[in-house]
């Protein structure tokens, strides 16, 4: 997400972070590309035009900070004000005193209101809430039963009755049903038209008036571009809301959506979808997000990133392994799957401070494929074999390169680089720590690193 601007803002801001001196002309004409930048992300014109107003009037006014040249001082004034564009300080769902939240989603056909639905009840689940889902759409056909097959595949509660053609009538049944089942939170999936029409308005405020939601937040596809301004802003007009959920960001380069809605409707963004999977929602945040677009990386995302997706008892599991020189092919296994649960090496890459950029992503495509072939290779073993690697002989490697679609020569490099590691801790355990000759030092992963043959 945000790929194509980011390129550019991080060039603009590199070449002004060494500087020692900076004039005047050298803050216009960072002025003039970073308004480039904006407008070609498909930024708002009069978002891009008093951003970079304010900004360039923050630049020529700034004090510079004793620690701090005076190019730095520019690129922290360019990241404040990325950041209080996309919103300044995070934003979170209203929550009712009485105990029972009901949220209201809604927006355009095929902005993904249903999948995020369930998105959005699955991370209220993992945080310990007890939420249920309502299809409310009496229009698209089949639309109750795909929320329910979603909600069926995470757990989570659903109330659907596609034989009831009353949309209100369904949104009061529901409220009941989640209250009778002790559901402290309901999420109420709403119908979607192509456009924006009377008609879809009306049954939204009939909606609105029956359930009286706590929270009303409108799905907007980012790959819309300007338009979700518009599309907002229609909204907003006809029925209010409290916030935005933007979806298929990882599918929008530009980003020009995400940087235009929160300033031109003062409304936050409070959650992103990433991906299609029910795990690919997260929670918005602005600074986080401004660090990613300027290459500052995102570690506190990338921690809460590790935190939900390794199971830190195998993890714990396996270090104690490889302390004891018993780390085998399971183990290397294990932690292949538990990096893929984490994301794309693009997406990790970029959370990393300093990474974006050094590495390109043709090597990040080598290094997803490399993940995948070794994950293969192992697969391939017997589970005698994945014990044991002395068992490994020319006739297994053989069988094992056939079983998994791969070469002999694919699988003597992970064997080759399992030994090293092996050979690595042993030393480390004896006290007399000494790189093996031959072993890629210093790239990252440990086994291995960014190259021809990707990563490990």
């Amino acid at each position: 997400m945000f790929e194509s601007l980011s390129a550019k803002l991080q060039k603009i801001t590199a070449s002004m972070r060494g500087k020692a001196r900076v004039t005047e002309a050298d803050i216009k004409d960072m002025m003039k590309q970073i308004r480039m930048a904006l407008l070609e992300a498909d930024v708002n014109y009069q978002v891009t035009k008093e951003f970079v107003k304010d900004m360039e009037a923050k630049c020529l006014n700034a004090d510079i900070e004793g620690s701090f040249t005076p190019g730095q001082q520019i690129v922290k004034i360019v990241h404040e004000s990325l950041t209080e564009l996309l919103g300044e300080s995070d934003a979170k769902i209203n929550v009712s005193s009485s105990g029972f939240t009901v949220i209201m989603l809604y927006g355009l056909q095929g902005a993904g209101k249903t999948t995020t639905a369930v998105k959005l009840a699955n991370v209220l689940k993992k945080d310990g809430k007890k939420p249920m889902v309502v299809s409310v759409d009496v229009h698209r056909p089949a639309a109750a039963q795909q929320l329910k097959v979603l909600a069926d595949s995470v757990g989570i509660n659903c109330y659907i009755d596609p034989e009831q053609k009353d949309a209100v009538k369904i949104a009061k049944d529901g409220i009941e049903k989640a209250k009778y089942m002790l559901c402290n939170y309901l999420i109420v999936d709403t119908a979607g038209r192509t456009v924006v029409d009377d008609e879809m308005m009306d049954e939204l405020k009939k909606i609105n008036a029956a359930v009286n939601p706590d929270e009303k937040l409108l799905v907007v596809d980012a790959m819309i571009g300007q338009e979700a301004v518009n599309v907002a802003m229609t909204f907003e007009e006809a029925i209010g809301m409290d916030g935005f959920i933007m979806t298929k960001l990882d599918g929008d380069a530009r980003g020009g959506a995400a940087l235009s809605i929160r300033k031109m409707t003062g409304k936050p963004i409070k959650y992103i979808c990433v991906g299609e999977k029910i795990d690919k929602i997260e929670v918005f945040h602005p600074g986080r997000m401004a660090d990613r677009i300027l290459g500052m990386g995102d570690v506190m995302s990338l921690i809460e990133k590790a935190s939900a997706n390794i199971d830190q008892e195998e993890a714990q599991k396996s270090l104690e392994k490889m302390m004891s020189n018993k780390f085998d092919f399971n183990d290397l296994l294990s932690q292949f799957e538990q990096m893929k649960k984490m994301g794309s090496m693009k997406d990790l890459i970029g959370m990393i401070p300093g990474a974006s950029g050094k590495i390109t992503d043709e090597q990040l495509d080598d290094s997803e494929v490399a993940i995948n072939r070794n994950m293969a290779i192992i697969k391939s073993m017997t589970m005698r074999e994945r014990k044991n690697p002395n068992l490994l002989n020319a006739s297994r490697r053989k069988r094992i390169a056939a079983g998994s679609g791969t070469t002999v020569q694919d699988v003597n490099n992970l064997v080759r680089q399992y030994e090293q590691t092996a050979k690595l801790m042993k030393q480390f355990n004896k006290g007399g720590f000494k790189m093996p000759k031959g072993f890629p030092g210093g790239k990252l992963g440990g086994l291995g690193g960014f190259g021809k043959r990707g990563f490990f």
